[in-house]
């Protein structure tokens, strides 16, 4: 019995093995042919795929992995690191000038040259270096030395400005030390401490200031200032500006509003008006029309430089300007127009009442190439009244202190000239300068002189490196 017990449940046991393996090997069998076989569906219903869990997995949307990509570097923008420098002058013979004692031509760069001196003379030396602090910060700084021929006689010495020394030698002075902001707002710079102003001086490549106005569109400055600048109108000054353009893609139309000391690079006492008590308020507006064929600039600027008193009253003076210049293919021309207030400037002698003086300037130019890029031409005609509301009849005493200005002589200028350019940058200009002065006063009232004028013939040199 119990051997058959056991025989009976050896065989249940094995029967169970054999039946769970063949099941186990059914379903694996089932499993495998899911995974790769399409299930047939009844004739009435739509074909549907089956979907194997691999396949699903692999219709579904991949995560994006985002990698921080670095910023690719602008090499575009390149610092400036610039010395540069330009120098000119010439050898001169005075041919004939007003006596040295005479007050005629005060303002010209021969008075006190007696007639007949000739001599080697630099007239300007510049100095400067750029600085790109960052793209947005620019600094600029430029030393000149703008030397006046030393007049003085029997070993004396006569100083004619801050660039001679008490020696005789040339000196340097701090002309130019400022900061630019680029683009404080899109197309508008803010520049801060001594530099250029916009009467007529501005050339500034590379940043949103205007390079259009009248000293850089006449392109001379070696053999004449603009008539403005003879004058003696600020061409730099302490303060601060914004030199912006309207469009800053193409850069055809422009402004610059400033305010300065009126100073220059004077170290004026503190009693001084201009160092403190009263501003300089400077202002231009400038386009280029016809394809930049055409410059136009319209210029103001005012200044108090006294305050009111009993014997004279306040005193100011202001400016308006228009300038205007062609570019042709060969040449360019330019006329230069300017009228400017002296509020109560001179004191009427007979009268003994303090009276404004109105002066009014108009300088036409041309320019051009004989040979292009070896042989030029230039040459200018300025004429100058320095009070359109003289009375001839009285002597007149002078109130303000604008430069050497003087009512009583009116004045025209002539220049003419050829530019040799033997290499970029290089000129040989021989050319003639003269100054017609002619006394406003009537011949027989107290102070009057006849007419006179300089002559001077020159050789003039002019050569530019490192920009």
């Amino acid at each position: 019995m119990k051997t058959m017990f056991t025989k009976l449940f050896s065989a249940a046991l094995l029967a169970s093995l054999i039946v769970g393996y063949t099941a186990k090997a059914q379903t694996t069998s089932l499993n495998a042919d899911a995974a790769t076989t399409v299930a047939i569906s009844a004739p009435a219903a739509p074909k549907t795929e089956v979907k194997t869990v691999e396949k699903a997995k692999a219709e579904e949307p991949v995560a994006t992995v985002k990698k921080e990509v670095k910023a690719a570097e602008d090499t575009s923008w390149k610092p400036q690191r610039r010395l540069w420098g330009y120098a000119f002058g010439d050898f001169y013979y005075n041919a004939h000038s007003p006596a040295t004692s005479s007050s005629q031509g005060k303002e010209n760069n021969y008075t006190g040259v007696p007639t007949g001196r000739n001599a080697f003379q630099f007239r300007r030396l510049y100095l400067g270096y750029d600085y790109d602090i960052t793209k947005k910060f620019k600094a600029e700084v430029l030393l000149a030395s703008e030397p006046s021929a030393n007049t003085g006689v029997n070993g004396t010495t006569s100083i004619q400005n801050s660039d001679n020394l008490v020696d005789g030698k040339m000196s340097f002075y701090i002309k130019n030390f400022n900061i630019r902001v680029r683009d404080l707002w899109n197309g508008t710079d803010l520049v801060v401490g001594e530099m250029s102003t916009p009467t007529f001086a501005l050339n500034e490549p590379g940043t949103n200031a205007p390079t259009s106005l009248a000293e850089a569109t006449w392109s001379y400055r070696s053999i004449e200032r603009t008539i403005t600048d003879f004058h003696k109108d600020n061409s730099y000054d302490v303060g601060a500006a914004l030199q912006g353009t309207f469009d800053p893609k193409t850069k055809n139309f422009g402004y610059v509003a400033m305010v300065g000391n009126n100073s220059t690079a004077s170290l004026l006492s503190a009693a001084n008006a201009n160092t403190g008590f009263y501003k300089i308020f400077y202002g231009t507006l400038w386009g280029k029309f016809l394809d930049k064929k055409l410059y136009v600039d319209f210029y103001a600027d005012y200044a108090q430089t006294a305050p009111n008193t009993a014997a004279v009253g306040a005193q100011s003076h202001n400016m308006y300007k228009v300038f205007a210049a062609y570019n042709a293919k060969y040449f360019t021309i330019g006329a230069e127009a300017y009228t400017q207030k002296f509020k109560n400037g001179v004191t009427n002698k007979t009268t003994a009442l303090a009276e404004d003086a109105k002066a009014e300037g108009l300088s036409l130019w041309i320019r051009g190439a004989i040979v292009q890029g070896k042989w030029g031409y230039f040459a200018r005609w300025d004429t100058y009244n320095p009070d359109t509301q003289f009375n001839s009849g009285d002597p007149y005493s002078v109130n303000t202190n604008y430069g050497s200005y003087d009512p009583t002589t009116k004045e025209q200028f002539v220049t003419l000239g050829l530019d040799f350019t033997p290499a970029k940058n290089i000129h040989f200009m021989p050319n003639i300068w003269f100054t017609q002065y002619k006394d406003k006063l009537a011949p027989t009232t107290a102070g009057y002189l006849p007419d006179n004028h300089t002559l001077v013939y020159r050789m003039t040199f002019f050569f530019t490196f490192g920009k």
